[in-house]
């Protein structure tokens, strides 16, 4: 009789009380309701009823919306989702404030922001009431590349013995399905798991998921067995791409005059600096930056080096807050960058690049980026020695390029803004 094994978390009210369904049953109830006697009372439930249903919906909107976009984010590697809550549920609530502006729709005010923090209160405490039962426990098959996870601290990690869990509950197996040395015992053990719907990873998956990167020794399809990332989704993201420039366009224009204005003042030379890049589809074009170095000075060992002479003292400015990327607003009009993606590089680098790397121009797939999962994970990246490195995350982003994965980069970006962090 075959042994029968059971998943961690697999008994309903594990799944109801670890899904979104707790939020949806119990916290949306709250949000609404705390909000709404605290600053009125029963009255407000007889408060002009369309005011009283705009709030009501508005307030569910912004939850759910949190809710949803914090479990999705939560699955991507590096997450520290307790950053994340503050950051996600505030834009939630401002869009759903934006909507009822441009709707003209009435609401109130005081009861909208109480669910505000309402809301806050509920992911904080749900976040740290849950984050020992939400890390992920998984067994390893001690054959093949398995033990090199050893040591990591982002799960728990369980090297077996024997080909049995021995009543250990676990989110999942995590084995080398390619190994020689798999004994036919531990096939069969895999087989049981399986059918017990105790998942079975090969190891390269899970450690794509802890570091965020995909080994570049061959190509690796995507979710859908596919190389060409999902068209639909590319279509859409132009189309975020496009209205998001044009409504930040007016915002950034001060700025960019402004900087414009001290960059002149600070150094000789233009103030902008167009260099011809490889863009989307492997075709050429010439992106937009302010100039950040002396206009007579040039040098590619300085790239190297911590402390590039080359950097005017306005650019080390600039470029720790990345407002030397800012022009690049009108390469995203021109259809030649998203706002996310792998950052472009020169049509030089890319063929020295892939004559080591055959495979290279496959980051083409995509339009080239202002930030990008490589960005706001590795940072500064010197032309030779971090490229290795820079590529796995961008073969890790044309991966799993989706509209989570957007947010979060996008998140993670805000976080870089204010803390400079890797800019060089």
């Amino acid at each position: 009789m075959k042994r029968k094994y059971e998943r961690r978390h697999s008994r309903w009210y594990e799944v109801l009380l670890l899904g979104v369904g707790v939020h949806l049953l119990i916290g949306l109830p709250l949000v609404v309701t705390l909000p709404s006697l605290e600053r009125w009372g029963w009255e407000f439930w007889d408060y002009l009823p369309d005011v009283r249903s705009n709030t009501i919906i508005a307030i569910c909107l912004a939850f759910t919306i949190s809710a949803f976009t914090l479990r999705r984010i939560s699955k991507f590697p590096g997450t520290q989702l307790a950053a994340y809550i503050l950051p996600t549920v505030s834009i939630a609530f401002l869009i759903a404030v934006a909507l009822l502006f441009f709707t003209r729709e009435g609401y109130t005010r005081q009861v909208l922001f109480g669910g505000y923090l309402v809301s806050l209160v509920w992911f904080y405490v749900g976040y740290f009431i849950g984050r020992r039962f939400r890390r992920l426990k998984l067994a390893l098959v001690p054959f093949g590349n398995t033990r090199r996870l050893l040591g990591t601290r982002q799960v728990d990690l369980r090297l077996l013995e024997q080909p049995d869990l021995e009543g250990v509950r676990v989110d999942g197996i995590v084995a080398d399905l390619r190994a020689a040395d798999l004994a036919p015992e531990w096939e069969r053990f895999l087989a049981t798991c399986t059918l017990c719907h105790i998942p079975v990873y090969h190891i390269r998956q899970i450690h794509e998921s802890l570091s965020g990167r995909v080994q570049i020794d061959s190509l690796s399809e995507n979710e859908f067995g596919s190389l060409l990332p999902p068209l639909l989704y590319i279509r859409f993201k132009r189309l975020a791409d496009t209205l998001g420039a044009i409504v930040l366009l007016p915002v950034l224009l001060p700025i960019m005059a402004l900087a414009a204005v001290i960059i002149k003042l600070d150094s000789p030379g233009p103030v902008f600096f167009m260099q011809p890049r490889m863009g989307y589809r492997a075709r050429p074009f010439l992106m937009f930056k302010f100039r950040s170095m002396y206009h007579d000075m040039s040098g590619e060992d300085f790239t190297i080096s911590e402390d590039d002479p080359r950097i005017t003292r306005v650019g080390k400015w600039i470029r720790k807050y990345r407002i030397d990327e800012l022009p690049q607003i009108f390469n995203i009009l021109k259809g030649q960058m998203s706002f996310i993606g792998p950052r472009p590089e020169s049509a030089s680098l890319s063929e020295w690049y892939e004559e080591d790397v055959p495979f290279f121009s496959y980051r083409h797939v995509v339009r080239p980026g202002i930030t990008g999962w490589a960005q706001v994970e590795q940072g500064y990246a010197a032309e030779v020695d971090g490229m290795t490195k820079k590529l796995q995350y961008d073969f890790y982003y044309i991966k799993h390029i989706s509209l989570w994965l957007d947010v979060l980069i996008s998140l993670k970006t805000v976080r870089i803004l204010f803390t400079g962090f890797g800019a060089r």
